[in-house]
């Protein structure tokens, strides 16, 4: 199966999981997080997954600060966190990973690992 990989080129966690991907020969699809930001309705489907909501934000991020990001997701619902997340992609941690059941966020080799090769 081919997995999604949502990414932004420039980023680094972004370079080292699609090594990653790559020196494992797991086959994906690259999809650009930003000049193809997924929708809502695809990130709903993404945060149906184990992986609280809020950890699919790019708190590090400019853009979050200066949306002051940190006091709206205090009383949001998950509907609004994925409304925020589809207005900007650069609002979203990265990469993300899907088959369409599983999905990871960032990029943790060991959890690559137990995550992508043992599927």
């Amino acid at each position: 199966m081919t997995l999604k990989f949502y990414w932004y080129p420039n980023c680094g966690s972004c370079k080292k999981a699609k090594k990653w991907l790559d020196r494992h020969e797991v086959n994906y699809e690259t999809i650009h997080i930003v000049e193809d930001t997924p929708t809502k309705e695809e990130l709903l489907g993404l945060m149906a997954s184990d992986i609280p909501a809020k950890k699919f934000f790019n708190t590090s991020g400019k853009v979050y600060r200066e949306l002051n990001m940190k006091d709206k997701l205090k009383e949001a619902s998950l509907d609004d966190m994925a409304e925020y997340l589809a207005s900007d992609g650069m609002l979203i941690k990265r990469p993300i990973v899907t088959n369409g059941e599983k999905v990871t966020v960032g990029f943790k080799e060991e959890e690559y690992e137990e995550v992508w090769l043992g599927s």
